[in-house]
């Protein structure tokens, strides 16, 4: 089995063959046509393509078409005078200051065509759909050059009828199968949230069907002729025959396949309870794991105006990567990103043409990255024209030399990394000292010891693999299937025959998706929740369900529970009000033995024999003198103090000066901050 991510700068690739011996890769990512990256990274491997079992892909193809406004030419058929709905949003602005901002709806003006139809919120038809309407609105579509079509009707949710004959209708016109109805996607009230998540969905939708059938033609060629499962930003998978139906599931993919293998691997470590901390090349994502379960939100918005509101795990991203880079501003402050040096040209250390500092080069300065251990470099460049760069950028304005400067741009990542972590845990009401850290990226290792200092996390868990472990989460993630209906009811006069009735068809309507796959699950794990809000409230709270069997009493005690729980505040008198019920199926895949991803044959007797050097690095504006160790020979259960470094293929680890280390039996370092 091979588990594949394709990040910002690197493709990873896992391979696990049938004797469980691990063999990895690490390619440049192909961003003109990642499908070449891809069987790139597995023919590094030296395993047969043709022999491999199953591909399991994590694809960053529609998350950088959203974010980069590369999407199909799509238009809309909506209810008469609901054209702008998902253009007005929530009178929110971009910035919480000023009266200035920029937003473009996925789907121009238009493009978005009315006509005549009205179904009230409880279900009732009040107008007829007018079909002569529709079928003019189609033909125009069509003729403006439109490749996708959205269908979205006012209180679809409650009463699709209307969505699906008029889905029918343009199926007989439309020149391919991308046509998506609002209610198919997200059956769930919210027009403005529900539209957008519909019209991201078809704006995609060619796009990654483009994708998978070049990758499926690539893999083909070289003998692979099976079916390949694609990982959805629920942290699930689903089959690449399926994965266009709902184009907008795979956005967030490949930061929820690190977040899938972190929670994997701290439950097989004793660790439940984590701050995920995946530091890219462009950028980082964090996200919060508690007793070995993603946090999982429906409430994503990937940039300004951009819900996507479909089940994720809930990552937050901050453009601070390893190729962020660095400059002096107008007012003489050192700034970091969101401007990244990518794959091409990359870091000025590659020697790929590069020349702005970024917070790797930062990191070549202060000796903790070794130039000659750097991947992918094409004209090596000396750590002194490096330095020089920090200091005619960064140190001419600020006063600081080279070497200041470059550990002034690591203290400001530092902090934005911190702060990032802080939006996941201290602004969701947890205390950081509660959680370890789990660091991986190809830069994440770098920085963890640093980062849990600033935050008062108490230990760092790096994995076997840091750099590889999306690729991890593509082989070790489950099936899964979410579904969402509204119901919208006062808790005091729900009719809980129907909230079981929604519940029991989401469980079987998963369960048969499941039993499509292409592989079987060992068994199958079925949750529920709501979403619920006092009665004339706005935000809700997802409240988890012991079971499917709904009563009105337990409803309105679980939804106080969690009320108090996030606010700590009792509000007894106050009805509570059922939004939505929610469904996870999830098909259990077997376990996966972590414990070869380092090979260990290759481990030596003593700590001693895994030392390769001892370097100068820099800490806290001194340079001290550290040992190096090569990771993949350190003893099993090796116990060691920083300051120290621990070199490998995929990543690089930095303990600082204070910290002690010790390795478990799957190959894990565990770091006790501060406790040297």
């Amino acid at each position: 089995m091979a588990g594949i991510d394709v990040g910002g700068t690197f493709t990873d690739l896992l391979l696990l063959d049938r004797d469980n011996a691990v063999r990895i890769a690490k390619t440049p990512t192909t961003v003109d046509n990642q499908a070449h990256g891809v069987v790139a990274a597995l023919a590094a491997t030296g395993f047969p393509i043709a022999e491999i079992d199953l591909i399991v892909h994590g694809t960053t193809t529609t998350t950088n078409a959203v974010l980069e406004r590369r999407l199909a030419r799509t238009g809309m058929i909506t209810t008469r005078g609901f054209r702008d709905v998902i253009e007005l949003g929530r009178r929110t602005r971009p910035q919480p200051y000023g009266m200035t901002g920029v937003f473009v709806p996925v789907i121009p003006r238009n493009l978005r065509l009315e006509v005549t139809e009205r179904v009230e919120a409880s279900g009732r038809v009040r107008e007829p759909l007018d079909e002569i309407e529709l079928r003019a609105a189609v033909a125009a579509l069509v003729a403006a050059g439109c490749e996708s079509l959205v269908i979205h009707f006012l209180h679809a949710y409650a009463n699709p009828d209307h969505e699906r004959r008029a889905a029918e209708i343009a199926a007989e016109t439309w020149p391919n199968g991308h046509i998506t109805t609002g209610h198919s996607l997200l059956s769930e009230a919210r027009e403005f949230e529900r539209g957008v998540t519909a019209s991201v969905n078809a704006a995609v939708q060619p796009i990654l069907e483009r994708y998978v059938a070049r990758l499926r033609d690539e893999l083909a060629a070289r003998g692979y002729d099976r079916d390949f499962l694609v990982m959805n930003g629920n942290g699930g998978m689903i089959s690449a025959r399926f994965v266009t139906r709902e184009a907008a599931k795979t956005v967030m993919s490949g930061p929820a396949s690190g977040v899938i293998a972190a929670a994997y691997t701290g439950k097989r470590a004793g660790f439940e309870n984590l701050v995920t901390y995946d530091m890219g090349g462009t950028s980082t994502d964090v996200a919060l794991i508690r007793h070995a379960e993603p946090a999982v939100s429906n409430e994503i918005e990937i940039e300004y105006a951009m819900p996507i509101h479909v089940p994720m795990v809930a990552v937050h991203t901050v453009g601070a990567g390893g190729g962020s880079i660095a400059r002096v501003d107008a007012s003489g402050l050192i700034q970091l990103g969101p401007e990244s040096a990518g794959a091409d040209p990359g870091p000025i250390c590659y020697g790929r043409g590069g020349s702005d500092p970024t917070i790797t080069d930062a990191n070549l300065v202060l000796g903790r990255l070794d130039p000659k251990k750097l991947l992918s470099v094409a004209n090596p460049t000396t750590v002194a024209a490096v330095r020089e760069i920090f200091e005619h950028r960064i140190g001419k304005t600020t006063g600081l030399d080279g070497t200041a400067a470059a550990g002034a741009v690591l203290r400001l990542g530092n902090i934005k990394m911190a702060g990032a972590i802080r939006m996941v845990s201290v602004a969701r009401g947890h205390d950081p000292r509660d959680f370890t850290l789990f660091a991986f990226g190809g830069a994440g290792p770098l920085h963890a010891s640093a980062l849990a200092r600033e935050l008062g996390l108490p230990r760092v868990l790096v994995p076997a693999r840091p750099g590889i472990t999306n690729a991890l989460g593509c082989v070790v993630a489950d099936m899964r299937h979410d579904f969402v209906n509204t119901v919208n009811q006062p808790v005091a006069v729900l009719d809980e025959q129907r909230a079981r009735d929604i519940l029991a068809r989401h469980r079987a309507d998963g369960e048969a998706l499941i039993a499509k796959e292409a592989i079987r699950p060992q068994s199958i794990r079925v949750s529920h929740s709501a979403d619920m809000q006092f009665v004339g409230q706005t935000h809700i709270i997802n409240v988890p369900l012991p079971s499917a069997e709904v009563e009105r009493a337990t409803l309105q005690a679980l939804f106080e529970k969690a009320y108090f729980a996030r606010f700590r505040v009792e509000l007894p008198e106050i009805r509570a009000n059922l939004v939505n019920l929610n469904t996870s199926v999830t098909g259990v895949r077997p376990d996966i033995d972590l414990s070869r991803l380092i090979d260990p044959a290759g481990r030596a007797a003593t700590l001693d024999g895994a030392l390769r050097e001892v370097r100068p690095v820099w800490f806290d504006g001194a340079w001290l003198d550290t040992p190096v160790y090569l990771r993949e020979k350190l003893p099993l259960e090796a116990r060691f103090t920083g300051p120290a470094i621990l070199e490998q293929m995929d990543a690089t680890t930095v303990l600082e000066p204070g910290d002690s280390a010790w390795s478990d039996k799957d190959g894990n370092i565990i770091v006790e901050v501060g406790q040297g």
